[in-house]
């Protein structure tokens, strides 16, 4: 089994990093970073690469795609050979999957049109504007379509699939090896708990994060 996740400038590290460490531990999986070009491609912070094995065009039949999210998502979204390339896996592809404003290049594509989608709470608006139908579960699922809310939730989806495609025993498996259960100090996750002013400050861009 397959598993293809697209790798571009400025996607964030745990979107791609985050299923692959659930993923990559199903049995049999062959797990392959993939981009436009082969070679390292960095992240939104500038501080991490990843290196793409193999450029897109030898990715043809991967039986899971995975489309991380990131900052560099915006300039994919007029980006024709990528656009083209997620159209002709995804005809093949058991599940298509996305993680964080990865959801919009699915979009984008044509891919997700009247169907159920979710993106980073940032993103929302921009989902529906690409013709998907909004949706604030952290995973969501439409057919042979898979997707989740911001960044960290790609290790929920992750788990996801791995339960549908591999059993839910292999799924708890994999979960206690890599001790995910999260005790967050914090209760601010989301946008219904997190303090407003985040919220607002956020939304305004008028709290930096990044470089």
């Amino acid at each position: 089994m397959q598993i293809a996740i697209l790798l571009y400038d400025n996607f964030t590290a745990l979107d791609a990093v985050g299923p692959y460490e659930v993923l990559s531990r199903i049995p049999g999986a062959e797990v392959v970073f993939t981009a436009a070009r082969p070679g390292p491609v960095r992240t939104d912070m500038g501080s991490l690469a990843l290196t793409a094995d193999v450029p897109l065009s030898e990715v043809t039949a991967p039986d899971v795609l995975l489309v991380p999210g990131g900052p560099g998502t915006q300039a994919q979204l007029s980006d024709g050979p990528t656009l083209d390339w997620l159209r002709s896996v995804d005809a093949a592809t058991t599940w298509t999957t996305s993680v964080c404003s990865g959801s919009l290049l699915l979009a984008a594509a044509g891919l997700l049109t009247g169907r159920r989608a979710t993106s980073h709470w940032f993103c929302l608006d921009d989902l529906a504007a690409l013709g998907a139908v909004p949706d604030t579960e952290r995973v969501v699922i439409d057919g042979t379509y898979a997707t989740a809310a911001g960044v960290s939730a790609g290790i929920d989806l992750a788990l996801t699939l791995t339960g549908r495609m591999a059993g839910d025993e292999v799924a708890q498996a994999i979960q206690l090896v890599i001790e995910y259960d999260p005790q967050p100090p914090y209760d601010a996750g989301s946008t219904a708990t997190a303090p407003a002013h985040l919220v607002t400050a956020l939304r305004a861009n008028d709290l930096i994060l990044s470089p």
